[in-house]
């Protein structure tokens, strides 16, 4: 599901029930308005009664378009016209002028819980023949004769913890699936996502183990919990997030949080909000960027088309020419933009060459970054690498505590390296990225030299020395 609601140029209505075989068709979302109202509504209605049904037509359609409730199950439309489950819509129908009028006024505003972001589920029925916990249609008359506002009006079916949100921006629907599948190494708020979601669905799936850290970073934890769920609800146990994945994990979400019904946990804006840049670019700053620097100048020791750069975590006109060069090595649209197919093809080509390393390599030196960012939770050689080289640390920096070389990244692993990175002047995040992985390892790689005394050298103090 997308991020934050935003109102669709278009809708794709079912005329029929969800299985049933029928017509799409797809409107623009205003249109799709008009039809609703002049189909379950009566024009003569006052005008606040007409404006509270139709927020609450408006926010019903947008759940549905907001929790892709039909599309995560593998449906091609967005809502249907069965007035069992959704809300009528009649194909070419007349619309009333006083509906046509206050549609272009509405039809970008939604109802939604304070402390939530995704568009109220806010069903409704007529109130005469049929009864709900939603909106009662005729109720909604007596009330606005009795002059309660439109918002009154639905704050008396629903509640007085709802906001009514206007001027939402208009643009085109978002169906929600990353561009390349979510695996180990992967980083983004597309991870965060399913990792968030994941821990919430695990409330109601015991067996699917938590996540450490819901953080954007894909390791061990992420990948263990992907795979309960795949393996839970029948899906390939191969703890990468595809299409398939992505949209049972968005289904099964929406309905542990009753995201589409009107009690619904909702969504709290901390869980959608972006924490990681989508693209990097000229005058783009920060870790991400130093990240780039680094394959870059790691990938220019291998491929004479791609230049070395400074790593210095600034976008400049260094780094954008030798994003075009990695672009055009690898044909890809020379913009000197990095969007996801740059990255990961520039991850792909480090992933091939430092996977030729062998491991023993430590003996003699220190490995280059593996590829994937440690964490806690990461449980891997890698992490086992890692520890040995803290460990040797640890032998001239007593304030770097040592660890147990288990492979697991837990708590102490965490406390060893936010350690050395206040050693060093670094920011204590206790995450172990490419630039960190780099540092630590150097620093071992001088030590072990040290260690090593040739024949015929001064070990540096006096032979018989206590």
């Amino acid at each position: 599901m997308p991020n934050t609601p935003t109102i669709p140029e278009t809708i794709t209505v079912h005329l029929g029930a969800p299985s049933a075989q029928a017509q799409n068709v797809t409107v623009p979302f205003i249109d799709y308005v008009m039809n609703v109202a002049s189909s379950e509504i009566y024009p003569t209605w006052p005008e606040n009664a007409l404006r509270a049904n139709m927020y609450a037509q408006i926010s019903f359609a947008l759940n549905r378009i907001y929790t892709q409730y039909y599309r995560s199950r593998g449906y091609d439309f967005d809502i249907t016209n069965s007035t069992a489950i959704d809300q009528s819509f009649v194909n070419g129908r007349d619309i009333f002028d006083n509906i046509r009028e206050i549609a272009g006024e509405i039809f970008n505003s939604y109802i939604r819980r304070q402390g939530s972001v995704e568009p109220l589920f806010a069903a409704y029925c007529d109130g005469v023949e049929v009864s709900c916990d939603g909106l009662s249609q005729w109720g909604s008359v007596e009330l606005a004769n009795r002059g309660l506002t439109p918002y009154e009006i639905l704050t008396t079916y629903f509640g007085n913890d709802i906001d009514i949100v206007t001027d939402v921006p208009v643009q085109g629907i978002d169906v929600r699936v990353p561009e390349f599948p979510l695996r180990v190494g992967s980083v983004g708020d597309d991870v965060r996502t399913v990792q968030i979601r994941l821990n919430r669905i695990s409330q109601n799936y015991p067996a699917i183990p938590k996540i450490v850290q819901t953080d954007g970073i894909f390791v061990e934890d992420t990948e263990a919990a992907v795979r309960a769920f795949q393996e839970i609800f029948n899906l390939t146990p191969d703890g990468v997030v595809g299409r398939a994945t992505w949209f049972a994990i968005q289904a099964i979400y929406a309905g542990v949080k009753r995201l589409n019904e009107l009690d619904s946990e909702g969504i709290r804006l901390e869980e959608i909000t972006k924490q990681y840049p989508q693209l990097l670019q000229l005058g783009s700053q920060g870790p991400g960027v130093r990240s780039l620097q680094y394959y870059l100048s790691f990938l220019s020791n291998y491929y004479n088309t791609i230049p070395a750069v400074d790593i210095d975590g600034s976008f400049g006109e260094g780094t954008r020419a030798a994003v075009v060069d990695l672009q055009n090595t690898f044909g890809l649209v020379p913009d000197g933009i990095v969007g996801p197919a740059t990255w990961e093809a520039m991850y792909r080509a480090y992933l091939g060459i430092v996977g030729t390393v062998p491991e023993d390599f430590t003996v003699s030196g220190a490995i280059p970054f593996p590829g994937v960012v440690l964490r806690q939770g990461s449980d891997s050689v890698s992490v086992r690498i890692l520890q040995e080289y803290l460990n040797r640390i640890s032998e001239t920096y007593p304030t770097i505590p040592p660890v147990t070389p288990t492979g697991y990244f837990g708590a102490r692993t965490e406390q060893s390296v936010r350690a050395f990175q206040q050693e060093f002047g670094l920011e204590a995040t206790g995450v172990v990225d490419a630039l960190l992985w780099t540092a630590i390892a150097d620093l071992y790689s001088d030590l072990l030299a040290s260690d090593n005394v040739r024949d015929g050298q001064y070990p540096g103090f006096a032979v018989g020395e206590a």
